[in-house]
């Protein structure tokens, strides 16, 4: 298994690791034997603290080269793994991921829950400024990022997403929607290009 990336696995706002692209992706790595090289945490509400945890547990990986770590971002993970990508130089798979998500959460600012637990969960609008100092303007390497992007999302605007990676490698699915309801059709082609451009089962 060596010389294979770990994946790092990051979720979209209010989700977690229980979603459902999260458990297609688990899954997919179990049955390939391959469980305990995904890194999959719940990320904190503070996009500062969401970072920190991930570099934490990630660094390591990083550390001994590009290679040796992917990451598979969907919505406002993609926005995270795009800043992580940039950083660490690797390959990023984004799904339906939100690209200026500054204005979207404003609205958000406020306590609610999370999609898969009754915990409270507080956006607070210091967070918009946390954001802001994530922003990637223009990604380089755009062939080291993998798009895949649903027409009939119906939280963001699939053409925002087009013109933001432009260059990178991009799936367009016609229809669908922001969850990508029929990922499991898609993972084995995410993983795929996380590992290199590679049918993930080798």
């Amino acid at each position: 298994m060596s010389g294979r990336p770990h994946i790092l696995y990051l979720h979209g706002f209010r989700s977690s690791p229980r979603s459902f692209k999260a458990r297609v992706v688990h899954e997919r790595m179990a049955r390939l034997g391959r469980a305990h090289e995904l890194i999959c945490p719940q990320l904190p509400a503070s996009p500062r603290a969401a970072m920190e945890l991930v570099l934490t547990l990630a660094e390591r990986h990083a550390k001994l080269g590009p290679d040796n770590i992917a990451i598979v971002g969907s919505s406002l993970g993609g926005f995270y793994a795009t800043w992580l990508a940039e950083r660490f130089g690797c390959r990023a798979a984004l799904v339906n991921p939100a690209v200026d998500p500054l204005m979207d959460l404003d609205q958000h600012v406020g306590v609610t829950t999370a999609w898969h637990s009754d915990e409270p969960f507080e956006f607070r609008r210091e967070y918009i400024d946390e954001l802001a100092a994530l922003k990637v303007e223009r990604i380089t390497r755009p062939e080291r990022y993998f798009l895949l992007a649903a027409t009939g999302d119906e939280v963001l605007d699939y053409r925002d997403m087009l013109a933001h990676y432009a260059g990178a490698h991009q799936h367009v699915i016609e229809g669908g929607d922001h969850a990508v309801s029929a990922f499991e059709h898609y993972v084995d082609e995410v993983l795929g290009f996380c590992m290199g451009g590679s049918d993930p089962a080798n």
